[in-house]
């Protein structure tokens, strides 16, 4: 299988045979903030010496050594990176620093025309949050913010602008509806679905066989589903080595973590943010075993997983 395949950008063939501690930087995450607008159940949010806002400084800062480092892709995350006062000067940075895909996670609910600036100043990936299909149960999956009606016009027209996914988290308040705001989702016109389990105990397995051919990531993910294959874990023929570490990395509160599902799930970071970075990533790199990590070996998407067999593979 080619990673192509799949349908995530970030990730290909030309990538897992040419990773290394030297080569470009091929995707890079900021968090901007812990805060957010909502209160969504499922949300772990961040440690509480890490809450608030990364100072402008540190931002351009990070983004510089990125761009130094031939940086591809990043993705500006929170929190809801959309409260941050100075994301519009950020992606106008790394814009000018010739990025080539600018992405921004958000939950869609601000208004659509701050959408709209941010694609002229060069965000041309947007992935929104979407975890119902009508306004009740999103008024619950966001802890009691009513603005469905906004987040579905938001989607529907930025996805006639660039390049949108979806992501819809399962859990038990939203599971017995899954199926429809997949369905949902993909009459708005968006790119890609990306479904996500909350908890690895659930193995709901959506009806929705006569969309896939319309939606690669949401293709590949359903067919992991009928394999029986979860979206987390490493099985042990799996390589024990994470190649991701190498050339991706997530930063939040001027630290650098081995990538954003290690961050989210509260492991440590490697090191503080610094010119020897890329040292520090290799280094860890050659020490760590993901077999013998919680984290890793609980958590890891079938995607990475994939990604990581595939660079042993060629390597």
């Amino acid at each position: 299988m080619k990673l192509e395949d799949i349908g995530f950008y970030t990730l290909n063939d030309y990538r897992a045979k040419n990773v290394s501690s030297k080569s470009q930087l091929w995707r890079c995450e900021l968090i901007l903030t812990s805060r957010c607008n909502f209160n969504c159940p499922y949300c772990r949010g961040v440690n509480e010496e890490d809450k608030g806002d990364i100072s402008i400084y540190e931002a351009y800062n990070t983004i510089l050594m990125w761009t130094n480092e031939g940086l591809k892709n990043i993705r500006f995350s929170g929190g809801e990176p959309t409260l941050y006062k100075y994301l519009e000067n950020l992606v106008t940075f790394s814009s000018i620093n010739n990025i080539e895909k600018i992405a921004i996670s958000t939950n869609g609910s601000n208004n659509l025309k701050y959408y709209k600036n941010l694609i002229k100043l060069g965000v041309n990936d947007f992935s929104i949050s979407l975890d119902s299909c009508c306004a009740s149960t999103g008024k619950l999956m966001s802890g009691g913010v009513s603005v469905f009606d906004r987040i579905i016009n938001n989607i529907k027209e930025l996805s006639k602008l660039t390049y949108v996914t979806v992501g819809i988290v399962i859990t038990d308040d939203n599971i017995k509806e899954i199926d429809k705001t997949i369905k949902l989702a993909s009459s708005l016109g968006v790119a890609d679905i990306r479904v996500i389990t909350a908890a690895q105990k659930s193995k709901y397995l959506p009806n929705i066989s006569t969309l896939l051919h319309k939606h690669p990531i949401l293709k590949y993910r359903i067919k992991n589903f009928y394999k029986g294959r979860p979206i987390r874990g490493i099985n042990k023929d799996d390589t024990n080595k994470c190649s991701l570490v190498l050339d991706d990395m997530a930063v939040l509160n001027n630290k650098h973590y081995p990538c954003i599902i290690y961050l989210r799930e509260g492991g440590n970071p490697i090191g503080k943010v610094n010119k020897n970075m890329r040292e520090e990533r290799n280094i860890w790199y050659l020490k760590h075993d993901t077999h013998k990590d919680v984290i890793c070996k609980n958590n890891c998407l079938d995607v990475c997983v994939d990604y990581n067999n595939k660079v042993k593979k060629e390597n």
